[in-house]
């Protein structure tokens, strides 16, 4: 039988915890994104975004830089008005947040999936696809 060095268990459970809390700021910082978008909150959601973010939009085939995307927020905020979103992560692993998000807007509401890479407390990456016209499968 190997004995296994108190300093090799300490060291995994040190990693273990460190990716545990990883994730949960990873999910922390996706509540803040889901909440500053919904009301437009331009410096928020700057501040959110890694300077280098690539922001894929799927459906329209699109890349955004941070740039291109605050420059939407105008616009956005016209749209979201008395919208509502709702959340939830499907899956975090690595950095990377898988989650499925329906937009109800007053008079239409869609389902998105919608994946978040986060590093250094930024996002750096994000994808958005449609999943269906309505949210019954939320």
């Amino acid at each position: 039988m190997h004995r296994i060095s108190w300093r090799i268990v300490l060291a995994a459970t040190l990693l273990m915890s460190s990716l545990v809390r990883a994730s949960a700021d990873d999910g922390a910082i996706i509540d803040r994104w889901y909440s500053a978008l919904l009301v437009a909150d331009r410096s928020e959601l700057s501040d959110l975004l890694a300077d280098d973010v690539r922001m894929k939009l799927d459906d329209i085939g699109v890349v955004q830089t941070k740039e291109d995307f605050i420059a939407s927020i105008d616009e956005w905020q016209g749209a979201v008005a008395g919208a509502a979103i709702r959340h939830r992560i499907e899956k975090s692993e690595n950095g990377e947040t898988t989650v499925l998000a329906c937009y109800d807007f007053p008079n239409n509401d869609t389902l998105m999936r919608e994946t978040f890479t986060v590093a250094r407390g930024r996002i750096v990456a994000s994808t958005q696809t449609a999943v269906a016209q309505d949210c019954s499968g939320y």
